[in-house]
């Protein structure tokens, strides 16, 4: 009885206490931008008592007896901030709007270079990850692949080699997205394309990634058709200390980094460091890579109107490629890993295929505070790009080195062709070589040092080039912001940039022969070959051997902007305006004399270097979004793009004559958007149209008759609907997902005229194309993932993705089935995969650890990731057969799988 009695006085006296706690809240922001801060720590100082925000920034804090808190408020990448906060019985104490700076030094100034949206304010469809998660996940994926669970999104790692992946947004391609670094374009300027080998230290530094689909918010006539990738790197820090990182994963993959930060000195100077080594063998077969990365930033405080930042980053890397996309049944025969570029020479790996590259990045920016409503912020940038990929050239008896017998693997058999080469006798080759004086007695023997030797050309023997493509690049862009009124901000500025692409083959390996003989510079009567240049990223280059052709792309860019914004109440509306003049010229150093005089008198039109080609573009935009309450609101954006023809477009056929099919490429966009926020749920529902007119292709051919070029230009609508959403239903637990239903067609048949080399029309055919599904990119995405924290410092994370409505990539030329009405794409099999994850951070001293183990695709399915070919399944043929799983697949198309099951264990100090 008297047990009873305690138990009750003691429930009495706990619903006493309770009844007399209180509670804190309060919302925590971005100091400059005011954009929420979700997942934002505040603890209790000094316990292990606390809370993160929600989606939308705020947070509760309950349970707590009377009396004053001291609070710590953190987030990564921000100061953290210490509060006091006084709890009365029975009450809530609001705290209000919380704002935390950011850690780093121009930080903000580099995120209004870049156009980074912020949520419910600017109009456009964005999804931003930070670089916590990014650190986190990526393990050994591709950086590219965070982006796979945002709407509208499609990432595959093509071949499989290091840093060959590739991403398309709305259904473009890279070409036709803009990825930019802290607002610098880095899409080339010559082809629009994008190569993330040589980003592959990214994942390390990035602050912020933010993709903005559509025509975005980017203030500079970019070529943001799909969309845009913005990479804000991390500045100078604020706070002293560093971080080291290890990680283990599949496939001998291992990867070690560390960063160092001396902290922002009295003297006003910070300065960050960081590097990384990356080496492993490949998931795919025959795809060993190496890598490194280095990052430093260099940042002074002048005063308070001023402030500059340096920042360097580049990663070399050379990495071995699976180039070719084999036939379904090469598969079948040896395994969904399969690559047929590789073999071993000596004992070790070797390949045709190896890229390698390095291309530093330098930004200088300068920031200054003209007066309470006026800022400039300025970046100069250059890029010095060195390397390129390798190949084979030759022959061996008539046979390319694809048709020379392999092992039983499907392997090269590089020690034979060496020992062919060299002299050797190899009897399934066929006839034994010979040396020069043999061979060619007639062709060149002003250089009889030769003679006797075994001596190669692009029709005798096989060597490994290596196709150079080096750069040199620099520009600047420079934004004024000028507050105008209280709501109304005008900004204007000004994109200059200037690039040189270095073009050029060299030889890397003679693969045993003595020396390699070209004749393709028709300014020098022959050239003997015999030195061999690694095909190493810090390799000497400039100055070698040339063979094949050696030209020059050059692409001038005269860019200015403006924009007007309106910012008061619920209402955030703006108008912009871009235009820019591009000029292309052309040096070509092989197929030209250096006189002018000899042009004219050998019949030739052009000169080495061609006249400037100058195209004017922009684009118009203007948005609005309203904040119906503090749950609900709209957005509408729309735009107009006059997009200038890329270098490759200008010059089609690798010579100086100009295209005369060349012509500005018309883009028209609507989107309209809906966003719901409360407590527990954050969603977003985007609706948009892309019509793509006058999109200009120039294909080559290959015939019986011989190499032509196909000059044509289609009609592209991209349609469809996004919806993404995060939900936080109790305080660990968060859920995300998305979907987008795409609709993406070519809209009208075409007209191609075919060339031949001297620039005849030689055929004038119609393309049937209206109404054939755009391939490449998978219209249909799904995901589902939810992150839950267990324990503190202990958590799981999942994620699901599903894709569909998949169709083959495919050259609308070559595929004959388009010159017949009624022809459809190949739609692929759809798939899922499964990725899962844990953590475990704890604190020794002042030192924090982090524990990660990710596994990807943990099913191990089988899947295919893209097919190079559109081959549709022939029922009268009667050695044809249907892909498992397609509606009509042939055997025969060329198709690339993705990866199964890949791990990854890391762990991170950071002191």
């Amino acid at each position: 009885m008297r047990q009873n009695l305690l138990i009750v006085c003691m429930l009495i006296i706990a619903g006493w206490v309770h009844a007399q706690s209180g509670s804190v809240t309060g919302k925590i922001s971005d100091r400059d931008s005011y954009e929420a801060l979700p997942g934002a720590n505040v603890i209790i100082k000094g316990t292990s008592k606390g809370t993160t925000t929600d989606v939308n920034g705020r947070f509760t804090l309950g349970d707590l007896t009377p009396g004053s808190y001291a609070l710590e408020i953190s987030f990564i990448g921000y100061e953290l901030k210490e509060m006091i906060a006084t709890i009365r019985p029975n009450q809530a104490t609001n705290l209000g709007d919380i704002r935390l700076a950011t850690s780093s030094i121009g930080l903000r100034e580099v995120e209004v270079i870049a156009s980074v949206a912020i949520d419910r304010r600017t109009p456009v469809a964005f999804t931003s990850i930070e670089g916590q998660e990014i650190e986190s996940k990526v393990g050994n994926q591709e950086f590219p692949e965070m982006l796979r669970y945002t709407p509208s999104i499609y990432v595959t790692k093509q071949g499989g080699g290091f840093g060959d992946s590739r991403i398309n947004v709305r259904g473009f391609d890279q070409r036709n997205t803009a990825v930019m670094i802290n607002g610098v374009p880095v899409n080339d300027m010559e082809n629009g394309w994008v190569y993330w080998s040589n980003w592959a230290g990214l994942s390390d530094v990035t602050t912020k990634m933010q993709v903005q689909r559509g025509l975005g918010a980017s203030k500079l006539a970019v070529p943001a058709i799909g969309g845009s990738i913005n990479i804000i790197t991390n500045a100078a820090e604020m706070n002293k200390g560093g971080a080291f990182g290890a990680m283990l994963g599949n496939d001998g993959y291992q990867k070690y980094s560390l960063v160092l930060s001396t902290g922002l000195g009295e003297s006003g100077w910070a300065f960050t460091i960081q590097g990384t080594h990356t080496l492993g063998n490949g998931y795919v077969d025959g795809t060993k890579f190496r890598g490194w990365s280095y990052f430093a930033s260099l940042s002074k405080v002048i005063n308070t109107q001023h402030s500059i930042g340096l920042t360097v980053l580049g990663a070399p890397q050379w990495h071995h490629q699976r180039d070719y996309a084999n036939p379904y049944t090469d598969h079948e025969k040896y395994g969904t890993k399969y690559n047929s570029d590789w073999g071993y020479l000596n004992g070790s790996e070797y390949t045709w295929r190896r890229n390698f590259y390095h291309k530093p990045k330098a930004f200088l920016n300068w920031y200054w505070t003209i007066s309470d409503r006026t800022e400039l912020a300025t970046s100069a940038y250059l890029s010095l790009g060195r390397g390129g990929g390798t190949g084979p050239r030759g022959e061996i008896n008539g046979n390319a080195e694809y048709k020379l017998p392999k092992t039983s693997d499907g392997l090269h058999r590089f020690d034979d062709i060496y020992k062919w080469n060299n002299g050797g006798s190899v009897p399934d080759f066929g006839d034994d070589r010979e040396t020069w004086e043999n061979v060619n007695p007639d062709v060149d023997n002003r250089n009889d040092f030769f003679a006797d030797k075994y001596v190669n050309t692009n029709s005798y023997g096989l060597i490994r080039r290596a196709s150079m493509n080096s750069h040199n690049w620099y520009g600047i862009i420079s934004n004024l912001t000028h507050q105008l009124s209280e709501s109304f901000t005008l900004t204007t500025g000004v994109d200059l940039r200037k690039y040189q692409g270095i073009h050029y083959r060299r030889v890397t390996d003679l693969l045993g022969a003595d020396a390699y003989y070209t004749n393709a510079n028709i300014n020098i009567q022959g050239q003997f070959i015999s030195e061999e240049n690694p095909a190493d990223p810090l390799s000497k280059m400039g100055g070698e051997d040339k063979l094949h052709y050696y030209n020059d792309g050059i692409v001038s860019w005269a860019g200015a902007y403006a924009q007007i914004e309106y910012v008061k109440d619920k209402i955030s509306t703006f108008l912009s305006l871009s235009g820019s003049n591009q000029g292309f010229k052309r040096v070509d150093y092989f197929n030209y004399y250096q006189s002018d005089a000899l042009n004219r008198a050998n019949g030739v039109d052009e000169n080495m270097e061609s006249n400037w080609e100058n195209f004017l573009g922009g684009n118009i935009k203007a948005g609005l979004n309203y904040n119906i309450d503090q749950r609900h609101n709209v957005f509408i954006n729309a735009g107009y793009l006059s997009r200038q023809p890329i270098f490759d477009n200008v010059f089609p056929n690798n010579t100086n004559q100009v295209s005369n099919e060349t012509s500005n490429q018309k883009i028209a966009a609507i989107e309209l958007g809906y966003g719901f926020r409360n407590s527990i749920a954050a969603l977003n529902v985007n609706f948009y149209r892309t019509q793509w007119i006058d999109r200009q292709f120039s294909r080559s051919i290959n015939t019986e008759g011989g190499e032509y070029t196909a000059n044509f230009s289609v009609d592209q609508t991209h349609q469809g609907i996004e919806l993404d959403f995060v939900i936080k239903p109790v305080e660990r637990l968060n859920i995300k997902g998305m979907l987008s239903v795409g609709d993406w067609k070519y809209r009208s048949n075409s007209r191609a005229l075919v060339f031949d080399d001297n620039q005849n029309q030689v055929a004038d055919t119609t393309i049937y194309l209206d109404g054939v599904k755009v391939g490449d990119a998978a219209q249909t995405t799904f995901s589902l993932g939810a992150d839950y924290e267990i324990l503190t410092g202990l958590g799981v994370d999942a994620n699901y993705y599903y894709a569909n409505n998949l169709y083959a990539d495919f050259n609308i030329v070559e595929d004959d089935f388009f010159f017949e009405e009624g022809s459809q794409a190949w739609k692929l099999p759809s798939y899922g995969l499964v990725d899962i994850g844990a953590f475990y951070t704890f604190k020794v001293s002042k030192v924090d650890f982090t524990l990660r183990l990710n596994v990807n695709n943990v099913l191990d399915d089988e899947y295919i990731s893209e097919s190079d070919t559109n081959k549709l399944y022939d029922p009268e043929s009667g050695s044809d057969r249907l892909i498992p799983d397609s509606e009509n697949g042939s055997v025969s198309n060329r198709i690339f799988y993705g990866f199964g099951r890949t791990w990854n264990l890391g762990l991170k100090v950071r002191f």
